[in-house]
């Protein structure tokens, strides 16, 4: 899957508002359900009781954590989206989060960004944008977060 290029702050601007092509699908594994929740000390049996999920959560099935599929945002971005002529791009934080459905054991899933607005700021732009963790097979995303990326001039 090719990356979609995007050139400079024209390139950027150009792009408000328009979907951008979604990455590459994923496929949520146990392990790393596991492993988010090894890391950050979360071991709620949802995410970590693969029997008792199974038996007993509404779901049906242990379900990532949240913050995991947030946190995979910034990999799945740069996965689908290549912006140039910046030296530097810094994650600058979050407008708004939502999970809207969970992403289950085994669920495929990708990252559709999409450009929301693009400001000026001192020593580069800031970029909002819309990145949707979509569930294939789902019309429910895992999530909805307007993340806020600077890049910086040289």
């Amino acid at each position: 899957m090719e990356k979609t290029k995007i050139e400079g702050r024209a390139g950027l601007e150009a792009l408000v508002g328009k979907p951008l092509p979604p990455g590459p699908w994923h496929t949520l594994t146990f392990e790393e359900i596991v492993a988010f929740a090894d890391a950050t000390g979360d071991h709620q049996w949802i995410h970590v009781d693969r029997e008792r999920a199974m038996r007993e959560s509404p779901f049906g099935a242990p379900i990532a954590h949240g913050y995991y599929t947030l946190s995979r945002i910034a990999a799945l971005f740069f996965e689908c989206l290549e912006v140039t002529g910046f030296p530097a791009v810094i994650n600058y934080g979050l407008n708004k989060v939502r999970f809207p459905a969970p992403l289950k054991e085994g669920a495929s899933y990708r990252l559709a960004p999409e450009i929301l607005s693009v400001t000026e700021v001192k020593g580069g732009v800031e970029v909002v944008f819309k990145n949707t963790v979509e569930i294939q097979g789902s019309d429910r995303p895992a999530c909805v977060a307007e993340c806020v990326f600077r890049f910086l001039n040289g």
